[in-house]
């Protein structure tokens, strides 16, 4: 009997001290990254924070702005015990939940029938849809401003300087925008939900409201914070057609009545300011996933 000699045949396995120094070091360089992008976005916030707490004096005089010498809260006190601060909360508050109701209302029926009921031009009406949400504002106002003008002389009806005219002019914004979100979200559905609903012998209004909605029930989502977003932040149109005190919104009118020439009240700007942004702020914290769930599906999709 022979003796065979058994030997090791090359490895072949992958070297992983090296894979797990290339892993190390990608991660240190995406959370180098990482904190620069907090430190970048966090920065204002964080000096309205700082800001808001202090004195006139204290913001005035010249110390470190990062550093809060005497705190207080008399900017948040004497800002929300301003009837006018309430009154630009409320008018945003009401447009904001009226111009969400509407734009989804339409959104939602439009962006169903372009993605399910094809017909002759749906694709074409669909980009249409899209190119129109990307015309800047500052180019619709104009003609927006004429045709209310119009209004006024043909009807004598005045449509300026009301809080309830946003609720007309923001869905110009959101609707376009919301409408692709959800052609997009509405095109990821299979089509033998909507064929199966369809033989059982349901209309589509009832294969839009059974089955369509809670399916896209992410997507619907996204587009409601991406409208309430816009309609509550919204500055032009406001700054446009509304000038008096009570009819103006939670933006525009921290501006005009904090700000009186050249003497600007910085602490309760930057009260007025966080406050403001504390709706959007906490709507995004609980329904982020959803926001980008939907966002996602209508960029991939249709």
């Amino acid at each position: 009997m022979t003796n065979v000699a058994i030997t090791d045949a090359p490895s072949t396995r992958p070297a992983y001290g090296s894979m797990s120094s290339d892993r190390r070091w990608a991660l240190r360089w995406s959370y180098f990254f990482l904190v620069l992008f907090a430190i970048f976005f966090l920065m204002p916030p964080i000096y309205m924070l700082i800001t808001s707490l202090k004195t006139s004096q204290e913001i005035s005089a010249a110390g470190n702005p990062w550093w809060i010498y005497n705190p207080t809260i008399e900017n948040y006190l004497e800002l929300l015990t301003q009837n006018h601060y309430l009154t630009f909360f409320r008018n945003s508050a009401v447009v904001a939940v009226c111009v969400v109701i509407i734009t989804m209302l339409i959104s939602v029926i439009a962006a169903f029938a372009l993605a399910r009921m094809k017909f002759w031009g749906s694709a074409t009406l669909a980009t249409g849809v899209f190119l129109t949400y990307l015309i800047p504002e500052t180019l619709l106002f104009i003609p927006l401003f004429k045709m209310f003008a119009w209004v006024n002389e043909t009807f004598d009806i005045q449509l300026m300087n009301h809080w309830w005219t946003l609720i007309i002019l923001y869905p110009t914004l959101t609707v376009p925008f919301a409408t692709w979100i959800m052609i997009g979200y509405f095109a990821s559905i299979p089509k033998e939900l909507d064929e199966a609903a369809l033989i059982d012998g349901a209309t589509w209004m009832q294969t839009l409201t059974k089955i369509f909605i809670p399916v896209a029930l992410p997507g619907i989502i996204a587009a409601t914070i991406f409208t309430f977003t816009v309609a509550w932040a919204q500055f032009l149109y406001p700054l446009a057609f509304t000038t008096s005190t009570t009819e103006l919104v939670l933006p525009v009118g921290i501006i005009t009545t904090l700000i009186k020439g050249d003497v600007f009240n910085w602490g309760q700007i930057m009260t007025g300011a966080l406050l403001g942004a504390a709706p959007p702020l906490i709507i995004y914290a609980f329904l982020m996933d959803y926001y980008i769930a939907g966002l996602t599906a209508g960029a991939t999709k249709g």
